[in-house]
């Protein structure tokens, strides 16, 4: 795993500041906190007040769902909310969540395209030798590590609509050109170039969702984006198989050819309904599937969880977040363990060693653990809403990752064990899904901080990956990788460590925060009366400016006319 136009020139100097004018907006507004994984609510402040989602949608109060759609809303949560939210929530998945289904399910197939043509007579036509299947990775992480965090700082200066679309174009024509590739050097540069366009699109749509789902609503739809991965990988293999069986040498070319072409010209219509489906950000919206009503209703959702409108990127801000506070590091640490403790791209490779399978069944074979990943990521994010929980599950899933690495790293165990250690490892897939919507939660008062934390894990992530697997997963070694597997077991190790300190001070500053505000809710009666002649006041002087500047415009339209 997971920016905007809007700029508050009031609030950009100092994040110190930002953080203390964020208190005073829970304070006054309420908020939810996800810090201990269950839901906050600041509700027992005398001066907060919250939002009652019937009065917004158009839905009366005391709605009971049917024994069906409540069954329904078990698997899905729009099913089981009173029927305008529901038509609201779902025009939100027809457009946010299936273009962005539709868009990272493309970025995992062409990724996925590339293991699967090696193993189906890429090596063997292109001559490719040594470490350049790695290579392959490397230069495709060189260009994902330079776009990542320069794509969301033009995010906050361009409208998402207009970026990532636009992004998208390039790569789907850059994805063709892999079909006409003739030496690896040519595979290097296409491969750094679709990195650097396909950079915007997780961190972009991760923050893109985050903004416009509640908490109960949020974790699925991350968990259903990862999901897109998984079933395109699970297609990339059945695909792959069926390319190289039927199209093998049509038109003179090559099987693992075709599916690079089909995978470009896929994308081109997917890219340009991106136009339209991307709705930016509800204070930024000009989505023309959203009328008047909708956008003020998602307006409102969201300020009633406590999530601030996104502010112009300075430099002062991002030093200040990155630099003068606790909250991006745990989960930058976290992040990038994950990125670099992965096991599942090597598993073909282990089956090819066996000599035991064809080129079909070695494509089609990892797509049961693709599977698995796909109901494993359901499963993990459906739980975490229902439960409102975050880091347990998290918790859990890093165990499965742990166990499959710690199996392989043994290695000298019968052939059901090591594909068992396989399997694991794909089971425990839902970390990335959870891990980002714990974090948009945790840091809801803050829109940069989470539009940038995905996209720094990813540069981080792909500084590490650029080198890390020639060192430990030299291709020589295959399948058996010495070092490989033992380093990411370690790196397990310290993803959970990352995880605990993260846990700790999120629920440090959530005590913080619920301190102060019983110290609002305390105020005797005196303090209050204060407060409220304050506002009265602050009122009062407003009013005066705005009448004298009437008065000033009356003034200047007679001399005017005179």
């Amino acid at each position: 795993m997971l920016v905007s136009n809007v700029e508050m020139n009031d609030h950009n100097d100092n994040y110190s500041n930002n953080y203390d004018d964020d208190n005073h907006y829970h304070e006054h507004h309420g908020y939810h906190d996800y810090g201990d994984g269950l839901l906050n609510n600041a509700s027992e402040s005398n001066l907060s007040f919250s939002i009652s989602n019937e009065n917004i949608y158009g839905d009366l109060p005391g709605f009971v769902p049917s024994k069906a759609m409540a069954f329904l809303g078990n698997l899905w949560d729009s099913f089981a909310k009173p029927p305008n939210e529901r038509r609201f929530i779902r025009k939100l998945d027809g457009h946010i969540l299936v273009y962005a289904l539709l868009s990272y399910g493309l970025k995992a197939l062409d990724s996925s395209n590339v293991s699967n043509a090696y193993v189906s007579g890429m090596e063997e036509e292109l001559n490719l030798q040594g470490q350049e299947r790695n290579l392959f990775h490397s230069f495709y992480f060189v260009g994902y590590l330079i776009g990542s965090t320069p794509s969301q700082v033009i995010i906050n200066r361009i409208r998402p609509s207009i970026w990532i679309p636009a992004c998208e174009l390039i790569w789907s024509f850059l994805v063709v050109l892999l079909a006409l590739v003739t030496s690896a050097k040519q595979i290097y540069v296409i491969r750094l170039l679709l990195g650097l366009f396909e950079s915007s699109s997780y961190p972009g749509f991760a923050y893109i969702l985050g903004s416009w789902y509640g908490p109960d609503e949020l974790a699925k739809r991350m968990g259903v984006y990862d999901c897109a991965g998984y079933v395109a990988r699970v297609l990339s293999g059945l695909i792959q198989a069926a390319a190289y069986a039927a199209l093998n040498g049509v038109g003179g070319i090559a099987g693992w050819r075709w599916m690079f072409v089909v995978d470009g010209v896929i994308g081109v219509p997917i890219a340009l309904w991106g136009f339209s489906a991307i709705p930016d950000f509800p204070t930024t919206t000009r989505a023309s599937w959203l009328d008047e009503h909708e956008r003020a209703v998602s307006i409102i959702r969201m300020q009633s969880l406590g999530k601030k409108e996104p502010r112009r990127l300075t430099f002062r801000r991002f030093y200040d977040m990155f630099c003068c506070s606790w909250r991006p590091w745990p989960f930058l640490v976290s992040y990038t363990m994950l990125w670099i403790s992965g096991t599942t791209m090597y598993f073909n490779l282990w089956l090819k060693s066996l000599n035991r399978f064809s080129v079909e069944q070695i494509n089609m074979i990892p797509s049961i653990g693709y599977a698995i990943g796909f109901i494993s990521a359901y499963l993990f994010a459906n739980f975490s809403d229902r439960t409102q929980a975050r880091w347990p599950w998290l918790f859990l899933a890093t165990l499965f990752r742990f166990t499959g690495s710690v199996l392989l790293a043994i290695w000298y165990l019968p052939v059901w064990v090591i594909f068992l250690a396989n399997m694991l490892s794909y089971l425990g897939e839902p970390v990335w899904s959870l891990l980002i919507t714990w974090a948009a939660e945790a840091f809801q008062d803050d829109a940069e901080l989470r539009g940038l934390l995905t996209a720094v894990g990813n540069t981080l992530g792909s500084a590490f990956i650029l080198w890390l697997p020639l060192v430990l997963f030299p291709t020589y070694e295959a399948p058996h990788y010495k070092i490989g597997y033992i380093a990411t077991s370690i790196f397990d190790v310290v993803d959970f460590a990352a995880l605990m300190v993260f846990l700790f001070c999120i629920n440090r500053e959530k005590k913080m925060r619920n301190q102060k505000l019983r110290g609002l809710a305390s105020m005797d009666g005196e303090n209050i009366e204060l407060y409220k002649l304050e506002v009265q006041q602050a009122r009062d002087d407003v009013e005066l400016v705005q009448g004298e500047m009437k008065a000033m415009l009356h003034n200047a339209e007679d001399e005017i006319m005179v």
